[in-house]
């Protein structure tokens, strides 16, 4: 991949308290860019981020893991947001088969963890969002957007 076209940024935060403001800086650092890669390990906090950012977008539902369902729909007073988990797929194919390319070309949000299980089919432009923790409620957020 052609690292000429990524862009990075570094951001942390020592308790929940701060994910607000971490989320408010993501959706700008983000930009136009509305697929978004969730990546970290189990308990890391991809969908307590991905509640706060939602919530920072004005999402007027319920925001919970998609764990069973693969993927839920959320509104927002200006756009849907689709929240994937494609962490009980075995592959890509699994993923085509509830139409995914329909909900990544809507220009609508999605936001996707698991994102390693369905790569071969992810749109060109995108925003990793890696989570890394540390003790505690401490986080770190490495985000790198692919353009």
């Amino acid at each position: 991949m052609d690292k000429s076209h990524e862009k990075v940024l570094q951001l942390s935060c020592s308790t929940k308290k701060e994910l607000p403001q971490i989320a408010k800086s993501i959706i700008k650092f983000a930009g136009a860019i509305k697929i978004w890669l969730f990546v970290g390990d189990l308990g890391a906090g991809k969908t307590t981020l991905i509640k706060q950012v939602c919530h920072v977008l004005g999402v007027v539902d319920e925001v919970a893991s998609p764990t069973f369902a693969i993927v839920n729909e959320y509104l927002s007073p200006d756009i849907m947001v689709y929240h994937f988990d494609f962490y009980r797929l075995n592959n890509a194919k699994e993923a085509l088969t509830i139409g995914v390319e329909e909900y990544f070309y809507s220009g609508n949000y999605c936001f996707i963890e698991w994102p390693q299980k369905i790569e071969e089919i992810l749109p060109d432009e995108f925003l990793i969002i890696k989570i890394i923790g540390s003790e505690g409620e401490k986080r770190v957020f490495n985000l790198t957007k692919h353009e």
